[in-house]
């Protein structure tokens, strides 16, 4: 496997600040390699309920850490300005000595922050349509010390970017892409693509996780690409979580878990990405996994 195996936790920011920071030392003290968290103005699941920042929150997380790697699994679109965003990114780079991986996307649609913000709710094809600037100019702020753009949704006048990210040329980029166009995009500008599935089962989330990562392969050959100079990250999702008392299916069994990274290894997949448990009982299976399981299964499949 040309990529190192690689375990995320995204722990969503659903708690007060003191135990935030306490979930991120804990996920590294039980030895994952990255450690990411959600961006919405709200908990679009639950908009009443606590929510922070994204940025905010890597900015201390960043400085209580000393050895995972941190990203947004991810930031959208539309909640930030290209420019801005490139310089939060920049920040937290600094802040962490280097250990940040910039995650972004297209966000969803029927997230209700955009209406609570009185900022436009543009349409799927509207924001693959910006992504395409959004992400050239992201690129070259991190990549250049001075940068111009002038697109068709953006324009950037001699924006300077000092000091200079620790990481060169650049933070790596996480691009979270589902569709078509989106992977399109992912194949020429990612060091690391993102997916999930929202399929009811394990086999049709395998299966079109398989397909989505064959026409993948394919943009990457078409651009003059190596397939395997990019990082495949699953993020592993389980849809009836939410109506299941927050319980993720692969933290029933410690076998069920490693059968489902396995499969997904075969495909070429080097970045798991699992939820910080939601319900307090399966606490004790996600740290014996973090423990014995996972180093195990760096073994097996590297």
């Amino acid at each position: 496997m040309p990529h190192s195996i690689r375990f995320q936790v995204l722990i969503l920011p659903n708690t007060d600040a003191k135990k935030q920071l306490e979930r991120f030392k804990y996920v590294e003290t039980l030895g994952f390699d990255v450690a990411a968290t959600a961006d919405h103005f709200v908990d679009w699941t639950n908009p009443p309920s606590d929510w922070l920042e994204a940025w905010t929150l890597l900015g201390a997380v960043a400085r209580e850490t000393s050895c995972i790697r941190l990203t947004s699994c991810v930031s959208q679109i539309p909640l930030r300005h290209p420019a801005m965003f490139a310089r939060q990114a920049l920040t937290v780079d600094h802040l962490s000595s280097g250990r940040l991986d910039v995650g972004i996307g297209i966000g969803i649609n029927i997230d209700p922050s955009y209406d609570m913000m009185g900022i436009p709710n543009w349409t799927a094809k509207q924001r693959v349509d910006r992504f395409k600037e959004y992400i050239c100019i992201v690129d070259s702020l991190l990549s250049n010390e001075v940068t111009d753009y002038h697109g068709d949704y953006y324009k950037i006048a001699g924006a300077y970017m000092n000091p200079r990210p620790l990481q060169q040329p650049r933070p790596p980029m996480l691009i979270a892409a589902m569709g078509p166009v989106m992977i399109s995009i992912a194949a020429k500008h990612a060091d690391t693509w993102n997916s999930l599935s929202f399929e009811p089962s394990f086999d049709t989330q395998f299966i079109q996780t398989r397909q989505r990562i064959e026409h993948m392969r394919q943009c990457c050959e078409t651009l003059g690409r190596d397939p395997n100079s990019l990082r495949i990250s699953y993020q592993m999702f389980d849809t009836n979580a939410r109506n299941s008392g927050g319980k993720f299916n692969y933290y029933a069994s410690e076998q069920l878990f490693i059968d489902m990274v396995s499969r997904f290894a075969e495909l070429g997949v080097s970045e798991f990405g699992v939820y910080f448990p939601m319900s307090g009982d399966q606490l004790p299976m996600f740290e014996q996994i973090a423990r014995d399981t996972i180093p195990t299964l760096r073994k097996h499949l590297s």
